[in-house]
């Protein structure tokens, strides 16, 4: 080294290897009625691009939503997204707020979250996996192999 050249840092990686947040959301069902849906935001560095969402509603099971953490993290302070999902930061009455609007082939609902739990959440996401840093946390020679394997007929 000539001392002017930067050597390689590791990716520094915490200890633990997810995080989840409890969350209690509000359903727009009409304008001014809204409904309690306990949730849990959730980040597996495994899946570095993704968060879960899962909201427990009067189901044996929870209904789990995968969206990409950098819509939910731009949608704190923008309208982010298209299609299924979209983020976006509530104004006026929902100031505070981020709206997570939700659709499928059942129907579509609109969550309002707090946004400072939104940002405590995706804070810890952070702190395990920087952002634009997620590429050196995936396991690509692992899924090349499931890839690979998949259509293979078993033994």
């Amino acid at each position: 080294m000539t001392g002017r050249e930067t050597p390689h840092v590791p990716p520094q990686r915490s200890g633990a290897e997810a995080t989840a947040l409890d969350l209690d959301l509000r359903a727009v069902v009409c304008p001014g009625l809204t409904v309690c849906v306990k949730a849990r935001l959730r980040y597996d560095v495994a899946e570095p691009y993704a968060v879960y969402l899962d909201s427990h509603v009067d189901r044996a099971e929870p209904i789990t939503w995968m969206f990409a953490r950098e819509l939910l993290a731009a949608g704190t302070t923008r309208e982010a997204g298209i299609g299924d999902v979209a983020v976006r930061p509530g104004t006026g009455e929902d100031a505070g707020t981020v709206l997570v609007a939700l659709g499928g082939d059942e129907g579509s609902v609109v969550l309002r979250a707090r946004a400072a739990e939104v940002r405590v959440f995706l804070g810890r996401t952070d702190r395990l996996v920087p952002p634009g840093r997620e590429h050196e946390y995936l396991d690509l020679d692992g899924l090349v192999r499931r890839l690979l394997d998949h259509g293979r007929p078993g033994p």
